[in-house]
């Protein structure tokens, strides 16, 4: 089981240490974890912030887990250069096409959603958003139309071997789950989401244990503020995608506990390859502080040996530590405690 492990910029190396110490402490038999840089740090050791090295470690791993890219001090460089790039890189390169967000309320964080508490509690979500097709990679461009008026436009597009294959990721993972799944789509006015749903339903087929819903996507946000708990696991386009995760992050109240995989297509020895995140950013203004909440990283290296590695009682441990040390008052910041990044990690390692 091969780990490459680049902890990136900002607090990444902090959170990052603190989940690998997670995985070392439940003493895996095989794991091999190979460190490498990436963003920032990459490009002022090597020049680039993906530079071959890291590719190559990220190529010849089972799995990637990844920390945070980001500096404020690359931001005037050129687009290419900057620290961002090198997570735009590795989905490329990789190959990552499906991306699991999970959203859950933590029993006694309620009060930090801006959901009502009961509203809130009901919140235990995944989505699976397709992550490399849609309008954001479709032709775009600027013309001037017929009245004379500058006009922005973007195709948008989704083959059927796009949405089979994010089909087959979210009906696993709601069969894995016992969960119900929704297709969100815009099937009533977009002939894209058309061929999305009549895919999924064809894929549907070969699921006969999971219950299949659809909803339109104005709709799918209005039910996650109101009612979220009607939801198991959902699948989506690119776009709305990236829109619906963010509102069921916020509605969990603090980005610090919220982990996330990208998964691609290729399969190892263990499972699925995979790329493991934190959904939150490089957070400069509190790097090497000793501040910054670990368990989305921690959390993100239980979803590794999941979908990875296979290893679903070893994942449950992580997640149940994480949760009994909550329920036991041991919250960073951002939860309103006083916890810093090490003793959260000591923590849940306690508890595992």
């Amino acid at each position: 089981m091969k780990v490459a492990v680049l902890p990136g910029d900002g607090i990444g190396p902090e959170v990052t240490a603190e989940a690998v110490g997670v995985l070392e402490a439940l003493g895996l038999t095989g794991l091999t974890l190979t460190h490498a840089d990436v963003g920032a740090a990459a490009l002022r050791a090597h020049g680039h912030p993906l530079p071959p090295a890291t590719l190559e470690a990220a190529r010849a791993a089972d799995a990637v887990l990844f920390g945070a890219v980001g500096d404020p001090d690359c931001d005037t460089l050129e687009r290419h250069l900057r620290p961002e790039q090198a997570i735009l890189g590795l989905r490329k390169e990789l190959d990552l096409f499906a991306n699991l967000r999970p959203a859950k309320v933590f029993a006694g964080l309620e009060h930090l959603s801006p959901l009502r508490g009961d509203v809130a509690g009901a919140l235990d979500l995944l989505i699976v958003r397709e992550l490399t097709g849609d309008v954001y990679f479709g032709a775009k461009g600027q013309r001037i139309n017929d009245q004379g008026a500058r006009e922005g436009w973007d195709a948008m597009s989704y083959a059927e071997p796009e949405v089979r294959r994010i089909a087959h990721v979210a009906f696993r993972a709601a069969a894995a789950a016992g969960q119900p799944l929704t297709s969100v789509d815009k099937a009533n006015v977009l002939e894209t989401s058309q061929v999305w749903r009549d895919v999924v339903v064809d894929v549907a087929g070969e699921y006969p244990g999971v219950t299949l819903d659809h909803m339109y996507v104005d709709n799918a946000a209005m039910q996650l503020v109101s009612h979220p708990g009607r939801f198991g696991v959902m699948v989506t386009g690119n776009l709305f995608g990236d829109i619906l995760s963010d509102l069921a992050s916020a509605c969990v109240g603090s980005i610090g506990l919220l982990p996330s995989a990208s998964l691609g297509s290729r399969q190892t020895a263990h499972g699925t390859f995979g790329l493991y995140e934190p959904i939150h950013g490089s957070a400069p203004d509190i790097a090497g502080q000793g501040k910054a909440n670990p368990m989305a990283t921690i959390l993100s290296a239980a979803m590794m040996l999941r979908h990875s590695f296979g290893l679903e009682a070893e994942a449950a441990r992580i997640e149940a530590a994480v949760a009994r040390a909550l329920a036991d008052g041991i919250r960073g910041g951002d939860l309103g405690g006083s916890h810093g990044t090490a003793a959260i990690g000591e923590a849940v390692r306690a508890r595992l």
